[in-house]
């Protein structure tokens, strides 16, 4: 049937005596003392976590280089940006829901933590998927946006799925897709698809725990089919108000929509008025409740070279002496968010009263990675990414920035979306940027650059504003602006605005 809403544009062996073993075999062996089915299973998942091996460098896949391949994912990119876009929604999971059943509810094959909130949920999310896959577990993370590649959504075992696996899902679940189609009054939307293709991936791997990130929103957002054991609501703050509400309260009400029975909701720090409602809610469905600043929290923190040293406090206990190569207290709070999610997991608090591995988790943590999160991708001058779009977000990452660089100089490059509150988030820039070079990205979405720089000469004054329509061009200039002080100055520049802007910014800086 066709679709007359908006379409979206948005783009070691183990060695035995003679030689080396079959790792399989040893690993089904070593299972005697169970059931010999649930041992060849366990053995299997074992055996390819193995495979798939730790997560490669910053978790963002480069095109494919059989051009077999590319050209094959670049008609599933075009099919899936034909449907409905992300930026469009109907408040109901009635489409995902049908999907889900005719494909058989893969989503209830395994338990899942869901996370929510307005800031931190895809740095949460990878620091939860690290902290689990370092206790052995196999994982499946689903998180959105993407900064580079659509692949980059799904991952398994701390990694992207290929480029292949990525096609060969969707082509597994079209033809229910197709049927779903035909059934409603609109055709399933991109996210609703790929919402599936995801839970699809994870029961075909098969995964231990999924890590799963809402789209926007709770109540009604597509991957709401799924009952998290654990719901974590990192910090709440306004954003889609056109869309969720205006004050923190209405956005938590649609968010508390995650909070399912006999859950353990973990609770970011959040406004008075946004707490109570996810506490109300929890009331109501029998959740166990778990607030950052009384069961768990940041006990203290330092500046690190290439991040931060961190005293957690979870809900079994202390956990000292934790490196986190992030930085900015808000990744401080976001680590003790995913530190207490993962005991809450594991029935720490409340089943069991003890603190896990502490070397397992300080080595969990050490190996997190949130690409555009202010992100270095150059030196001299020192070039950072960040994806704040929002005034709360921007807020966190300026504080970040005066804290961990001692830039004499920082010069902003911003291109963010025109439904974002663009005057907050400059506003909250403002004390840090010199001079600031706005722009745009190539999403249809994107604020019009002279309607930006109109906004940014009110806050900083036309001296300190300078207007560049492209963004290779605005990465120029404000890379030629900070140079002026020489090479030992200590100049920087900070691209920021949106995810879609970090996006394109890494491709022309060479990070691919």
């Amino acid at each position: 049937m066709s679709d007359d809403r908006p379409q979206n544009d948005d783009p070691d062996p183990i060695p035995g005596p003679d030689g080396p073993a079959d790792p399989f075999e040893e690993m089904v062996e070593a299972e005697t003392d169970r059931d010999p089915d649930l041992a060849v299973i366990e053995a299997g998942s074992r055996t390819l976590r193995a495979q798939a091996g730790p997560p490669q460098g910053d978790g963002i896949p480069a095109r494919p280089e059989d051009p077999e391949v590319d050209r094959a994912l670049r008609e599933v990119e075009a099919e899936l940006a034909g449907r409905w876009g992300e930026t469009k929604l109907d408040p109901s999971v009635r489409r995902i829901e049908a999907l889900m059943d005719v494909l058989g509810s893969p989503q209830r094959a395994y338990p899942s933590i869901h996370i929510t909130g307005t800031n931190g949920k895809t740095s949460t999310a990878r620091m939860i998927e690290a902290l689990l896959t370092a206790f052995d577990l196999r994982t499946g993370r689903y998180t959105s946006p993407h900064v580079q590649s659509v692949t980059e959504r799904i991952s398994l075992d701390g990694a992207p799925i290929s480029a292949e696996r990525f096609i060969e899902t969707y082509r597994d679940i079209a033809p229910y897709v197709q049927m779903v189609d035909e059934r409603e009054q609109y055709r399933l939307s991109f996210f609703e698809v790929l919402t599936a293709m995801a839970y699809a991936a994870f029961a075909d791997a098969p995964v231990d725990v999924a890590v799963v990130e809402v789209g926007m929103g709770g109540t009604w957002d597509a991957t709401n089919v799924i009952d998290g054991d654990v719901a974590v609501v990192t910090p709440i703050s306004l954003d889609h108000t056109d869309r969720l509400g205006e004050t923190p309260e209405q956005i938590a009400g649609e968010k508390s929509g995650i909070i399912k029975k006999d859950a353990t909701v973990v609770l970011a720090q959040q406004p008075v008025d946004a707490a109570s409602v996810m506490l109300k809610r929890a009331v109501e469905v029998d959740a166990t409740v778990a607030r950052e600043g009384m069961e768990f929290g940041v006990l203290a923190r330092e500046v690190a070279v290439g991040g931060q040293l961190l005293t957690l406090r979870g809900l079994g206990g202390e956990y000292p002496e934790i490196f986190l190569p992030l930085h900015g207290a808000h990744q401080a709070h976001n680590a003790a968010v995913a530190l207490a999610a993962v005991e809450a997991f594991f029935g720490i608090g409340s089943e069991h009263a003890r603190t896990l591995d502490i070397d397992t988790i300080r080595s969990a943590f050490a190996a997190v990675a949130s690409p555009g999160r202010l992100e270095v991708v150059r030196s001299s001058p020192t070039v950072i990414l960040d994806a704040a779009h929002n005034p709360a977000g921007a807020r966190a990452a300026a504080e970040a920035v005066s804290e961990a660089f001692g830039f004499s100089r920082l010069v902003g490059v911003v291109a963010p979306s025109a439904d974002k509150d663009v005057r907050g988030v400059l506003e909250a820039f403002e004390s840090i940027f010199a001079e600031v070079v706005v722009t745009r990205n190539s999403s249809h979405r994107a604020m019009d650059p002279d309607e930006l720089a109109a906004v940014a000469v009110e806050i900083f004054g036309s001296e300190r504003v300078q207007v560049e329509p492209r963004l290779d061009d605005a990465l120029e200039a404000a890379i030629t602006l900070a140079e002026e002080e020489g090479e030992y100055a200590g100049a920087g520049v900070l691209v920021t605005g949106s995810v879609i802007t970090v996006g394109e910014a890494r491709l022309l800086l060479g990070r691919n």
